[in-house]
């Protein structure tokens, strides 16, 4: 009821001090709570939006919404690149991601690396649906430290780099930096993308431009930003980021795009389009 506190027992709630908001969701119970070597993670059920999964305190997927972040971290990049067979996903341990790049028949490769298994596994109990491509054979699932994976790997051995990280706090805070993105460049072919989820454009504009100073530093040729609603995350608007090895981020593939041998939700060649509009706040800030 409206000017009456929420009672803990009955709301979740993820309060942001630093920018002084904060989101609740109605629950039912929580279902689930595991202190992992890395991270405090627990699940809830709630009234209206299926299972919620919060990691540290803050929320990262929840049933009802999630198909619109897996899909704007999947798709744009990969109807961008031209022929994407060997993708690398840092972090999505809810297998969303790796669920929505398996539905690309190109795709020869994707290696997910998220270094807390029990992520993973509390996903397979409670988001059975976002681990249905888990056992695709062109599907390689690890539990490692991601940033030492793209220190070790191959030179030129990839073609787009999906990072689907927590926030740059704890385990996810390496994913941001400098020698993070040059590992990046240096494995991925030429013409490679790379694509991190990139906060929000409204409250986290600093770590915004820091985060695309820091690939151009690192050896990127050019980026891409695109913007989408994400309601559980702070102020309900996210982006992803998208940067180019060695050229120019490439047009769309409208036409593949168009025909898109699978379903989505949200995803359209439409909705790709319009993504990439930058309102003039946000072009005013990245030419400072």
């Amino acid at each position: 009821m409206a000017g009456q506190s929420l009672d803990p027992k009955h709301w979740v709630t993820e309060r942001n001090d630093d920018t002084g908001n904060a989101f609740s969701l109605e629950i039912k119970q929580k279902v689930q709570e595991v202190t992992s070597p890395f991270q405090h993670i627990e699940v809830y059920e709630t009234t209206k939006f299926g299972y919620l999964m919060l990691i540290d305190g803050f929320t990262m997927v929840s049933t009802r919404e999630n198909f619109i972040y897996h899909e704007m971290m999947s798709h744009p990049a990969l109807f961008t690149h031209p022929n994407p067979k060997n993708v690398v996903i840092i972090g999505g341990g809810d297998c969303g991601t790796l669920k929505e790049v398996l539905k690309h028949p190109g795709i020869e490769q994707a290696t997910q690396i998220d270094i807390d298994e029990q992520v993973t596994r509390l996903s397979e109990e409670y988001f059975p649906e976002l681990c249905e491509s888990n056992n695709d054979p062109r599907a390689s699932i690890l539990f490692d430290d991601g940033i030492k994976f793209m220190a070790e790997a191959l030179p030129e051995s990839i073609d787009v780099i999906i990072v689907d990280s927590t926030d740059p706090v704890g385990p996810g805070e390496g994913l941001f930096n400098h020698a993070f993105y040059q590992s990046c460049v240096k494995a991925l072919r030429q013409g490679g993308l790379l694509v991190q989820q990139s906060e929000s454009p409204l409250i986290h504009m600093p770590l915004l431009k820091d985060m695309r100073q820091a690939m151009l530093d690192s050896g990127f040729a050019d980026l891409q930003t695109l913007l989408f609603p994400q309601m559980i995350y702070p102020s309900g608007w996210w982006s992803c980021t998208i940067a180019s090895k060695g050229q120019s981020v490439p047009i769309m593939r409208e036409a593949d795009a168009k025909d898109r041998p699978f379903e989505t939700l949200y995803y359209s060649e439409q909705v790709h389009a319009g993504a990439q509009a930058l309102p003039p706040f946000m072009k005013k800030a990245f030419e400072a």
